[in-house]
């Protein structure tokens, strides 16, 4: 992958609430943008409250969001809404279903113009749903399988709210991880940070694994990607 991007975060999920100290710092380093909220994947679970939420947090440190209602598929054809991504310096996907986000964003011009805003420098955030379908391969929620992602990020599966699994159910999603694909397990209030340069880190109140056929290995993994 080029390295000429802006920086990706994905969030573990519980986003826009303390402990998420990493949005503050992003938004500073970008410049100090306006934030554009997509509630798409929360579509069927009140999305302007999503927003709501979201622009209260980023208010609580200085910064401006704004929503923006792709909440259907043939919304991501709307030419305003498009344009509005298109030009976004900051885009963050907020959570809620990613199978109902998938199929909104797959293939789209709003999906087109998200992806080169973020290879032209800006920042793209996803929380839980947002991050998962950012991967080529997702985890499917209806049964643990994995499915296909969006693809923005090759041999990557997320797996957010990890700290909320029992062991049992973690084991089994970590072993689905085979070959080259890395999973990367990310608590709650947590985000896995790549910086335009392609290094990667983490930020916030959890911890962060990365698993590569069942085992634990360390963000290093993650450079090729």
């Amino acid at each position: 992958m080029n390295n000429e991007t802006g920086a990706l975060c994905l969030v573990g999920g519980a986003e826009w609430t303390n402990g998420c100290t990493f949005d503050a710092s992003l938004w500073e380093a970008s410049g100090k943008p306006e934030v554009l909220v997509l509630p798409t994947a929360a579509a069927y679970e009140h999305p302007a409250r999503a927003v709501e939420t979201a622009t209260r947090w980023f208010s609580s440190f200085g910064a401006d969001a704004s929503g923006l209602m792709i909440l259907a598929r043939p919304d991501a054809f709307d030419s305003e809404l498009v344009a509005r991504l298109a030009s976004s310096r900051f885009t963050y996907i907020g959570g809620g279903s990613p199978i109902h986000l998938r199929s909104v964003l797959k293939d789209t011009p709003a999906w087109s113009a998200l992806v080169e805003s973020w290879r032209n420098g800006a920042v793209l955030a996803g929380s839980s749903a947002g991050a998962m379908v950012l991967g080529d391969s997702m985890v499917d929620p209806r049964g643990g399988a994995l499915t296909l992602g969006l693809g923005l990020l090759e041999r990557l599966a997320v797996l957010p709210h990890y700290d909320t699994w029992s062991e049992e159910k973690a084991r089994r999603s970590v072993s689905l991880a085979t070959g080259h694909l890395r999973i990367a397990a990310i608590d709650e209030r947590t985000a896995l940070i790549r910086a335009p340069d392609g290094s990667w880190r983490s930020d916030g109140a959890g911890t962060v694994a990365v698993y590569v056929d069942g085992r634990a290995v360390g963000l290093e993994a993650l450079d090729e990607i």
